[in-house]
């Protein structure tokens, strides 16, 4: 096996990384708006994934960064065919990031309601982009002799890729709901698993559907077999479905680890359908990008192995320190700022 077949499923698995953990607390963000009950409840809510949502988005640095090391071709292609829909994502993401920072600078129910509102509506709208993104690059786009994208933005809309962008949302949302249950404790903990529940269902009828979905696309567009794609499929499929009968079960770290797994595996029927291309070119096949023609020389692909090799333990090792240091369950206990502890000390009569 070459190493650009490598670096192919080291993306896959870098995708599957982001998916995994950042889809959780993109689903917390999903849930504001309908889980908690008041402002308490809602900063409980973004205390769970405070300490590990910027290390999550770590693993989209890297797998954007190993794109564009080991596939130079497919990276440019992307950026210009997935232009508009790449810049939606990344606004999205700095109104997130915002959102964290600037919901709590300033005391005051309407701001903390704003950033509230702006946290979710990216948090809903990235995952259905990366959705849509993902499925288009098996569904194909236009492409021109030169492997350059000759369409328009609205060329990535399709029934097949908007279900995708859905699917996802709903995963990620039922992901997060599952979250919740093993970070927090009493009435809130149990209306995050009476969440789960009731999200289980639409996330099963929808992640089976699209990865179901995918095989035919795959077959059709990308000339794939049906078994190879099937597998990864059927076995999101058994994840879903395990998944919800684990969260009517109560066992919320099962259910987490098969939602866990549902995401996982959407990210897994994509490359399985795409390869051994990298992006499908619809309607002109001949024009695809292939992982051949699309891959780096082989001496840059080696020293990026290297540094692969070197670095991506160091960062597995530091990235489970972090979720083992902030493993405790949270309460909504009321933490005081360090001006405010200060104040109350000074204030303290002496003995």
């Amino acid at each position: 096996m070459g190493l650009e077949i490598v670096w192919f499923c080291l993306i896959g698995v870098l995708w599957a990384g982001y998916f995994l953990l950042e889809g959780f607390d993109f689903g917390v963000g999903v849930l504001l708006p309908v889980l908690p009950r008041d402002e308490r409840e809602r900063g409980l809510m973004f205390e769970s994934i405070g300490p590990v949502w910027d290390g999550n988005e770590v693993w989209l640095v890297v797998a954007a960064g190993a794109t564009f090391a080991a596939f130079p071709a497919w990276y440019a292609t992307m950026f210009s065919g997935l232009y508009i829909a790449l810049l939606l994502i990344l606004t999205l993401l700095i109104v997130r990031v915002v959102s964290f920072e600037w919901r709590s600078k300033r005391d005051g129910p309407r701001r903390r309601a704003t950033w509230s509102w702006a946290n979710t509506i990216a948090s809903v709208g990235a995952p259905f982009l990366w959705g849509l993104a993902l499925a288009n690059l098996v569904h194909g786009v236009p492409l021109n002799s030169s492997h350059g994208f000759s369409g328009d933005f609205f060329d990535l809309f399709s029934a097949y890729t908007v279900v995708a962008g859905l699917a996802v949302v709903a995963l990620f949302a039922v992901h997060g709901a599952t979250y919740l249950t093993l970070r927090t404790v009493g009435d809130f903990r149990e209306r995050a698993a009476a969440m789960a529940r009731r999200l289980s269902i639409p996330a099963l009828v929808l992640g089976v559907g699209i990865v179901a979905w995918t095989v035919a696309v795959a077959h059709d567009r990308n000339s794939r077999g049906i078994l190879p794609t099937t597998v990864p499929a059927a076995l999101t499929a058994i994840a879903l479905i395990l998944g919800v009968v684990l969260t009517r079960r109560g066992r919320s770290g099962w259910a987490f680890v098969a939602t866990a797994l549902g995401a996982i595996g959407f990210v897994a029927t994509i490359f399985t359908g795409l390869y051994p291309r990298v992006l499908v070119s619809d309607p002109t096949f001949a024009n695809s990008l292939t992982i051949s023609n699309a891959a780096s020389g082989h001496y840059a692909l080696k020293v990026i192995t290297i540094v692969a090799a070197i670095f991506t333990p160091l960062l597995l090792v530091y990235q489970g320190w972090t979720y083992y240091v902030f493993r405790k369950r949270l309460g909504g206990e009321h933490v005081a700022t360090p001006v405010a502890a200060l104040g109350a000390g000074r204030a303290r009569p002496r003995d």
